[in-house]
């Protein structure tokens, strides 16, 4: 068997593959290659893109404001409060929660939360969150709550 027999009917599959291939792809070659007319952006079109990113712009707006007024997070009447806390080192907060009628000193890290202590509400807890003591008196006030608790 000669090279240029082995050959021909490889270049014979090959030719039909490119004939069917040209066949199929001309359609879309045609109206890829005709130029056509190009129209410029007109007012029409930029009014209707910004008008378009106004109502998905307002549409974040609504969503985030009904997450805000029925989302879980500050939703009042609910079972835990926080009653106050301080930093105590850069990761780590020391925090009192308010559950019905007990407070909770709870230790709390990136990894976990740890229960320190638990207190019965003192009697003039009751306090508006605007009137609690700032971060700075927190500790003082903790202290006295705690030695409160054992007297």
């Amino acid at each position: 068997m000669s090279v240029a027999a082995a050959v021909a009917p490889r270049s014979r599959a090959t030719g039909v593959t490119a004939l069917a291939w040209g066949v199929a792809t001309a359609p879309i070659a045609a109206a890829v290659t005709e130029p056509g007319p190009i129209a410029a952006p007109g007012w029409s079109s930029v009014l209707q893109m910004f008008l378009g990113l106004g109502v998905v712009l307002g549409l974040i707006v609504v969503i985030a404001w009904f997450a805000r007024r029925f989302g879980a997070a500050g939703r009042p009447g609910g079972l835990l409060r926080v009653v106050g806390g301080v930093m105590v080192g850069p990761r780590e907060r020391v925090v009192v929660v308010e559950m019905q009628d007990t407070w909770l000193v709870l230790g709390v890290t990136p990894q976990q939360v740890n229960t320190l202590h638990t207190l019965s509400r003192p009697v003039g807890a009751a306090v508006a969150p605007a009137s609690l003591p700032a971060d700075r008196n927190f500790s003082r006030w903790l202290q006295k709550a705690i030695k409160g608790q054992g007297t």
